[in-house]
This record gives structure tokens, C-alpha cells and sequence, in this order.
């Protein structure tokens, strides 16, 4: 490894010898005087190099010509440099509070071009949101875009820190699986051997069967799939999902619990390290979300919504986009929040493995989570009794035995449990205030991309 001191530690450190890397953002080549901002992933820092146009030919000591040739050179490098070059300089830091950037600057002594880049951007600031995607590495150069990463990186971690303080295990499922996970209708099929696999829609049966295992609690932030051909701002073919299923729960508000638990985590840790800076790159003012988060019954949120002048048109007993913008728009006026829980959603839209209100079987113990107007979670108590859960797959239509390895995780002694999955990329875009999940996913994939 290089020796090279990061541009956010170069405040910290006294006037003196300092060498930088990073790639070029700009090159102002003034006849005296030539200006670089280098950036690397940490910052950005102004570089100054005294130009030399020509070698002074009344110089006849060697030494007084080899430095001033070497100049020279440093000058035509910089002024050949193209904007994304990658390079080490070598330099004296001086502190000035004139420096607009940082209150400091490095007198180049020695620069080396370690790749020099096309001077032909294939991207701008007003790129398409496609043409971005298509060049990616490049957008993500962007202080805004690295941001964003460096936001998700705080928020698992935090996340991660109340999983395991509570003594929850990870786990890692494996995403070719022989059977759906969820339903056939979204499924990716894949060639395996002399037969057929599956791309895992969602690690649920695998979390469950740690609870059969023992586990009492597990976690996973992975990724999953979904064949489905939607175009909107918020789908995406494969996505990260993070994942929690936890053992003896009296009923779905057990789970919602922790899960506001982590989401408050996840947002105070954001706020604290990156409140800045998303405030300066972002124009917002994130602020941490009070707990407990209001809960509405779904039959209730949607009477909301039409007394609200918005009928739902949706032939099933679910809500549609709309009716989560106009629940959350409530939730804002009412209770000054920006998440909402919708619970007791209809078994007739829920799957299977739902457990049912003791009385009422036409409700199931589960909830949806929408946050500023569009769900990025579900979550529920799973039936763990065996009789029931056979009887509500056969009511789904579905036949028990293409469900055997599943139903045998529960023939020998399971704990009430649940959890809930959520997609990552959702919690950033809303977060940050985004028009598309595409911004808040390293690479995109959807149905018209593959690459890169």
C-alpha cells in the first residue's frame, strides 16, 4: 500500500510534506499559476503548481536546469491532464483560510499520472438517468452518488449493531431453490444440472426453518429476485433485502417493535454521521423518526382514504400506490410522521404461511410498513401449527405436497415466531428523498438491463 494521506485527514495534519491520490475534477491552466481539484473517496483538495511555459536559457548550473526542465514537465502534464486521470502528487501542505475548498491547498512538487483518462466524458450533469446507469463507475464518482453509499454502509451497520446486541445469528440462504418461495408468477427459472432452479424470491422459508432450528432469531441482508416486468421507479429484478425472523412472539406487534427498533436505529446513526453533508448534497434535513410508529388497521386506513375523496379502485382487498400516498399524507397531518404501519391485512391477498386472527380467519396478523408514501416492508406472524398451515395452503389453491421440505421444518416442534423483509434501496430513496430506486442501487437490474 501507498503512503498517501487522505484528503479528509489532510485538515488534521501540520504544514508540511504530504502525499495525495485521487482522480482529476478539474484543471484550471492559468499562464502563471495552474490549479487542480484532485478528489479522492474521502474528498476534495486543491492542488497548486507555479507554471514553467519555458526553461530560462541563461541557466547554466545543471541542478538550476534539471529543476526547472522538471517543472516544465509538470506543467505540460497538468496542462494534458483530462478530467477523471488518476494520480499521486507529492507536495507541501500549507494551511489558508483564503482557500475556498477545505482552507488548504498542496504545492505540487511531484505529480505522476497513473491512468490517464479519455478527455471524452461520455456523461454530464444532465445526463439521462439511463445514460447515468450506462456508465455507472463514472456516476459514482459524484460526491452525491458516493454519499449514498456510504449513508447504506451507516444504516446496516447499525441495523447489524441491534441484531446482534439482542443476540439474533446471520444467516446466509441460498438463492437457487427448487420450489417458489413465494409465488410462481414472479419466479426465474434457471437450468440446473439435468433439471430446473429457482432464484429465491425471498429467504422465507429458510429463516423460518431457524426457528425450527433453535436459532430463537436470525438476520440476513442479501439479495433477491423477482420476474417481474414492472417499470416503475420503486421495482427492480433483483434487489437487496434485509430480513429478520424472530422466535416466541405473542402476535405481529412483536415484530413491528423491533422493527421500528432497527429503522430508529438505522436513522439516528445516519443523522449523526452524514446529517451534514445530506443536508449540503441532498437539500434535506433528515431527522430521526419517534417511536412507537402509528398503526391503522387496513379496513380503517382505507375508510381514511375515502373520506378523503379517493375511492380505491382495486378489485381485491389490497391497497394500491395511490391509497398509500393518501394514508401517509394522513399520517403527516394527524400525527407528524413519516412512517405508518398497516396492519390486519385480508388472508384473500396474504400468503399462506400468514397466521389468521384467532375468530376472524379472514384477517391475518400482518402489516405492511409505508414510509412517505410507499411501502418498503412486509411483516407478519407465520402459523406455525402444522394442521392449519397444511389446511391454508390447500385454501390457497396450492398442494401440500410440492410444499413437503417447508411443512417438514414444522413436524417436529416450532415456536410461535415471525418477521418481516424489507427492501433496501426503497428506505434510501425515500430517505434521501430520490425519484427512482436506480439512484440508491449500485447496479440496477431490471427487465430491459443487464448491464453493466
Amino acid at each position: 500500500m501507498s503512503t498517501r494521506t487522505l484528503v479528509k485527514n489532510l485538515a488534521a495534519l501540520p504544514d508540511g510534506p504530504v502525499t495525495v491520490s485521487g482522480w482529476v475534477e478539474t484543471v484550471r491552466d492559468q499562464k502563471k499559476v495552474q490549479f487542480v481539484i484532485l478528489r479522492d473517496e474521502s474528498g476534495a483538495v486543491q492542488l497548486v503548481n507555479p507554471a514553467t511555459r519555458e526553461v530560462d536559457p541563461s541557466l547554466t548550473e545543471p541542478a538550476e536546469v534539471a529543476e526547472a526542465s522538471a517543472r516544465l514537465a509538470t506543467t505540460e502534464t497538468i496542462s494534458a491532464l483530462a478530467h477523471g486521470s488518476f494520480i499521486t502528487v507529492t507536495g507541501e501542505l500549507k494551511h489558508d483560510e483564503r482557500v475556498k475548498l477545505g482552507g488548504l491547498e498542496v504545492k505540487i512538487a511531484s505529480l505522476e499520472v497513473v491512468t490517464a483518462a479519455n478527455p471524452e466524458t461520455p456523461i454530464a450533469a444532465d445526463s439521462s438517468l439511463d445514460k447515468r446507469m450506462d456508465w455507472r463507475f463514472l456516476d459514482l464518482r459524484h460526491p452525491k452518488q458516493a454519499l449514498i453509499f456510504r449513508i447504506q454502509t451507516t444504516f446496516l451497520h447499525a441495523l447489524r449493531g441491534v441484531w446482534v446486541e439482542k443476540g439474533l445469528i446471520e444467516i446466509q440462504t441460498p438463492k437457487l431453490m427448487a420450489s417458489a418461495s413465494e409465488s410462481r408468477a414472479e419466479l426465474f427459472e434457471v437450468e440446473y444440472f439435468e433439471g430446473k432452479a429457482y432464484l429465491a424470491q425471498s429467504p422465507q422459508f429458510f429463516k423460518q426453518m431457524a426457528q425450527a432450528a433453535g436459532f430463537g432469531g436470525v438476520f440476513e441482508v442479501g439479495p433477491a429476485f423477482r420476474a417481474d416486468p414492472s417499470f416503475t421507479s420503486r421495482h427492480a429484478t433483483e434487489f437487496t433485502s434485509v430480513d429478520t425472523e424472530i422466535s416466541w412472539i405473542d402476535s405481529h406487534e412483536d415484530v413491528m417493535a423491533l422493527h421500528e427498533e432497527l429503522i430508529v436505529a438505522g436513522f439516528q446513526a445516519v443523522v449523526d454521521k452524514h446529517g451534514a453533508e445530506i443536508a449540503e448534497l441532498f437539500g434535506i434535513e433528515l431527522t430521526v423518526p419517534t417511536r412507537p410508529f402509528p398503526r391503522i388497521p387496513l379496513a380503517e386506513a382505507k375508510q381514511i382514504v375515502a373520506d378523503r375523496g379517493y375511492v380505491i379502485p382495486r378489485t381485491d382487498d389490497d391497497m394500491d400506490p395511490e391509497g398509500e400516498r393518501q394514508i401517509s399524507a394522513y399520517v403527516k397531518e394527524a400525527f407528524g410522521h413519516d412512517f405508518v404501519f398497516l396492519t390486519d391485512y385480508a388472508a384473500s391477498i396474504r400468503p399462506f404461511y400468514h397466521m389468521r386472527h384467532e375468530g376472524d380467519p379472514s384477517l391475518t396478523n400482518s402489516y405492511d410498513l409505508i414510509y412517505n408514501g410507499v411501502e418498503i416492508s412486509t411483516g407478519a406472524q407465520r402459523e406455525h401449527r402444522i394442521d392449519v398451515l397444511v389446511e391454508q395452503a390447500r385454501d390457497k389453491g396450492m398442494d401440500p405436497e410440492e410444499l413437503e421440505f417447508y411443512l417438514d421444518f414444522f413436524r417436529y416442534g416450532v415456536p410461535p415466531h415471525g418477521g418481516f423483509g424489507m427492501g433496501l434501496a426503497r428506505v434510501l430513496m425515500l430517505m434521501l428523498n430520490e425519484h427512482s430506486i436506480r439512484e440508491t442501487t449500485y447496479l440496477f437490474r431490471g427487465p430491459t438491463r443487464l448491464q453493466p
